[in-house]
């Protein structure tokens, strides 16, 4: 007897949710999220990850395929599509025929020409500087249904998870360097001016506000003098 598709995701989340507990890189914790995809969606032909930051820069990663990653670049040239659409407004974009599709004009006739006829997007999350959306999409009109949502919702969750865990990371890293930086330019201060901690930081903090500069640049430019 076939273990019904729920069970299927519950294995396959246990197991991601595994592989998470070790170091990984954000990459690979979304080709495992769009491999599971794959593996989940029988629909799928092939998936990947878009994210749009600010100025229209965008990067296509965690693709199962080249097609994801064309496709991702005719929604940027036209600015318009599924994955666009998720990523910056909708939960869940579903496209069950591209031929009849009017939602997006010039991206609908063009991902037909290359074969694509079917597709379903998830928005993985919306910060100050990026959004993201996971996206399926197969060469068969009517290829998702209302189970494959529910399917990709969790999907994405643990997409959207990983990503803002590594920007919570890559936040947490600066500001330890941020500290570090401003501790060493204290010192630096300290030794050569005969003043304690509290005075040298605002003599740090007046230099920045009378110059206009953030305290950051201003204590590496007292790091950089530390051989003059």
């Amino acid at each position: 007897m076939t273990p019904p598709r729920n069970y299927d995701l519950a294995q396959r989340m246990a197991e991601l949710a595994r592989a998470s507990a070790a170091p990984r890189s954000v990459e690979q914790v979304l080709l495992d999220v769009t491999s599971a995809a794959m593996e989940l969606i029988p629909g799928a032909d092939t998936a990947g990850v878009l994210l749009i930051g600010k100025g229209g820069k965008w990067d296509s990663v965690a693709n199962t395929s080249d097609l994801s990653h064309r496709l991702d670049e005719l929604q940027m040239l036209f600015n318009e599509g599924p994955c666009v659409e998720a990523a910056l407004d909708e939960l869940i974009v579903r496209t069950d025929d591209f031929r009849s599709e009017d939602r997006w004009p010039q991206y609908s006739p063009a991902v037909v020409d290359i074969g694509v006829l079917s597709g379903l997007s998830f928005k993985l999350y919306t910060a100050d500087r990026t959004a993201g959306a996971l996206n399926l999409f197969s060469f068969k009109p009517n290829a998702f249904d209302a189970e494959d949502e529910t399917i990709g919702v969790v999907l994405a969750a643990h997409a959207a998870a990983a990503i803002l865990a590594s920007r919570h990371g890559e936040q947490l890293q600066s500001a330890i360097s941020t500290r570090d930086r401003i501790g060493q330019a204290k010192g630096i201060i300290m030794e050569r001016f005969g003043v304690n901690d509290v005075q040298a930081f605002e003599m740090l903090r007046k230099l920045s506000q009378d110059s206009n500069t953030r305290l950051i640049d201003v204590a590496q430019r007292v790091i950089d003098t530390r051989g003059d």
